[in-house]
Order: C-alpha cells, then structure tokens, then sequence
C-alpha cells in the first residue's frame, strides 16, 4: 500500500516540475520579444542578421517546394499523356 503512495506522489511531483518548466519559457518568450521589439537585446545586430537569414531560408525552402509540386505534377500528366 505505501509502495502505491510512493508512485502517486512521484507522478504528482513530475507533473507539477513539468507545468513550472513551461510558464517560465513562455515568459522568456514574452520578454525577448519585448525586448527585440524595442531593440534591447543582447548582440541585437547579429541576432537580427541571424532572424533575416532564417526567413529568408524558409521563404526559398517554402518556394521551392511549391516548384517540386509543379513539376511532379508536370511529370504526371505528361506521363498520363504518354500512356494514352
């Protein structure tokens, strides 16, 4: 019986650890976008340089997926065109 206890309060204890773990990052999240947005943050040259690179990675990753789709769609319907 003490053994049950044991492993209730163990899972009660991890649960909680866990809810504190992510209010304090979602707070840090508040606060560098606050301070981003008001230009306080540490090295915010390079982290801005840094923000701009990433965007515009993801702006030609998103670009050339839509290309991959065009062509694979161009190579299906000249296929079904083929079989014909």
């Amino acid at each position: 019986m003490k053994l049950r206890y044991f492993f209730m309060i163990a899972i009660v204890l991890f649960t909680l650890s866990a809810c504190g773990q992510k209010s304090t990052e979602t707070t840090e999240k508040v606060v560098d976008k606050v301070n981003d947005a008001l230009d306080r943050r540490p090295n915010e040259k390079a982290r801005d340089a840094i923000e701009d690179i990433t965007s515009a990675v993801k702006d030609a990753s998103e670009e050339a997926q839509g290309k991959m789709e065009e062509i694979a769609k161009e190579i299906k319907h000249q296929t079904g065109d083929a079989a014909k």
